[in-house]
């Protein structure tokens, strides 16, 4: 997997099961594929061709077998999204919210709402421990005489309990710290890193991912950046331009490798790996379970209310590969605008830009656009991982997209990239 392959992750514990060799193969994005979705992306395809976005991770891998509460297997960690980067985190940017389905946490989110403003970072870790993720941001502001700016926390989550020993608590605040830390503009990780080591999306392996939007200029010439941690979905729905990929690549689904079965009740549809027959003639429990966080960013001089226009266009880009909202999902989206609201002087008002609403329909097309391409890319960058209790999932095989993709005529000729693959990228 290409998360092994950071120097900056500085809790990456390695197991023997997931393999050097795996850490040295660089997966395609989607479009070294061909696949576009539409528009113009910009020169990383991520949220950090936002001017000023810094993203970090901070990953925790280690152990393999049956679960030991509290000693693993760990597949889990910390992501941070700082809007301003780490000089100009005390500035707030404009900002707004939505959920599409609340089966799911993102702290700080009333303040956002009264006053459409984020102060400080984005973070995103598992379900279990957003506590300590929140008390580890608070710790690093009080450390910059930053507590009151930072004061309220904003830190989502999705449940990564198939892969991870979810009650073992093994995101401490330290691995926060470590996350803010890293962080940095530039190209940036995706798949299983970070916050998204141990999630699953449509059935196959998921996590980070990222894409991004530049507009033409008659539209403004702004540039819209999207990250998902992607941990939501059912298999039979995944869909990739129109085309039914799911039911394509209806194998190869979540499994358990040897003889005894996981311990936990929710897992006790999985089948041996080593099992013949065809799949379960009814969806599992886990079937369409899960969350996705979504954060879009922009430079495009946007008030608050648009960007909640925004944030709820994201949805549009879900519901194109597949996601209902399902009943047991956490979907919920943060948008911000990285216009400077900062005053030339304390005593007099901000001046601020603001675009008009009939300007919006670029920026709603890109927003669709770059998160179903930051979906997929979570997807592709994540390799087969075997977790907690021997469940293994699976990666998205890229040569079965293609070939389902050229079955229906979907594809077009993949682009010549000049973007270093993201797990080389030193980050």
């Amino acid at each position: 997997m290409r998360t092994l392959l950071s120097s900056v992750l500085l809790c990456l514990l390695v197991t023997p099961s997931l393999g050097s060799a795996q850490a040295e193969r660089a997966r395609p994005r989607a479009r070294n594929l061909g696949i576009t979705f539409g528009g113009q992306s910009g020169p990383l395809g991520a949220i950090t061709d936002v001017p000023g976005v810094e993203v970090g991770h901070t990953t925790l891998i280690s152990g393999e077998g049956r679960i030991e509460p509290g000693k693993g297997p760990m597949r889990t960690g910390v992501t941070a999204v700082l809007p301003r980067g780490r000089d100009g985190v005390a500035e707030p940017v404009f900002a707004a919210t939505y959920a599409l389905n609340g089966n799911g946490e993102m702290t700080g989110t009333h303040w956002i709402q009264e006053s459409g403003e984020l102060n400080g970072p984005v973070m995103i870790t598992n379900t279990n421990d957003i506590g300590a993720v929140r008390e580890g941001v608070i710790s690093w502001a009080m450390g910059k005489d930053l507590a009151w700016d930072l004061g309220l926390p904003v830190v989502a989550e999705t449940w990564d309990g198939m892969l991870n020993d979810l009650y073992g608590f093994h995101v401490k605040p330290s691995h926060a710290i470590q996350a803010l830390e890293s962080a940095r503009p530039g190209p940036m990780l995706e798949g299983s890193v970070g916050g998204g080591t141990g999630m699953v999306c449509h059935g196959f392996k998921g996590g980070i991912g990222t894409a991004s939007r530049k507009l033409p200029e008659s539209a403004g010439g702004y540039t819209l950046g999207v990250m998902v941690q992607c941990n939501y979905g059912s298999r039979r729905l995944f869909s990739v331009e129109g085309v039914p990929v799911g039911e394509e690549l209806a194998d190869h689904k979540p499994c358990y490798l040897g003889t005894q079965k996981p311990g936990s009740p929710m897992m006790s549809s999985l089948t041996s790996c080593g099992a013949t027959g065809g799949p379960p003639a009814v969806p599992t429990p886990f079937e369409g379970a899960g969350s996705i966080i979504i954060i879009v960013a922009t430079d495009a001089p946007l008030l608050p209310h648009q960007l909640g226009r925004l944030a709820r266009r994201v949805p549009l880009g879900i519901a194109k590969m597949g996601g209902l909202g399902e009943n047991y999902s956490g979907d919920i989206f943060l948008a911000f605008s990285t216009q400077s609201l900062k005053p030339a002087a304390q005593d007099r008002p901000a001046n601020v830009a603001v675009l008009s609403n009939d300007r919006l329909n670029p920026l709603f097309e890109a927003t669709v656009q770059a998160t179903q391409e930051a979906i997929l890319n979570a997807m592709l960058a994540s390799d087969t991982m075997t977790g907690a209790d021997n469940i293994r999932v699976y990666g998205l095989p890229p040569d079965g997209l293609v070939k389902a993709l050229k079955k229906y005529g979907r594809l077009t000729p993949a682009p010549k990239s000049k973007r270093p693959p993201a797990g080389k990228s030193g980050r």
